[in-house]
């Protein structure tokens, strides 16, 4: 049984700084992407940074310059540091890996259950 586990959100004044973990347990052969997704009420689920097992990124464009990926593929965790936050980026963030179980001979995507991140003006 794969988990993707959440934490590190709550509540910040515009401005302020939160980091979001993404702990990834099971029993796990390989782990291509993660990535970190928000949705904010009325609105689509939106790709907000993702990291490929060789280090690259990529960004929203809301938030770069503001946000930062990392990975530790020893702890199979990702991060999410996000500076400089606005109004605007509150929403529900949602990790994502893309990963492949023993046993299983596909890669398949999977999801936390959503870390609430509320930044007030």
């Amino acid at each position: 049984q794969v988990q993707l586990v959440e934490s590190g959100g709550g509540l910040v004044q515009a401005g302020g700084s939160l980091r979001l973990s993404c702990a990834v347990s099971g029993s796990i052969r390989n782990i291509n992407t993660m990535g970190w997704y928000r949705q904010a009420p009325g609105k689509q689920r939106e790709l907000v940074a993702i990291i490929r097992s060789g280090g690259s990124t990529n960004y929203a464009d809301s938030v770069k310059g503001r946000f930062t990926i990392s990975r530790d593929n020893a702890k199979n965790t990702a991060y999410l540091q996000m500076d400089s936050l606005k109004p605007e980026d509150t929403a529900v963030y949602y990790c994502n890996a893309r990963l492949l179980p023993w046993g299983s001979s596909a890669f398949n995507d999977y999801w936390g259950q959503g870390t609430q991140v509320t930044v007030s003006s």
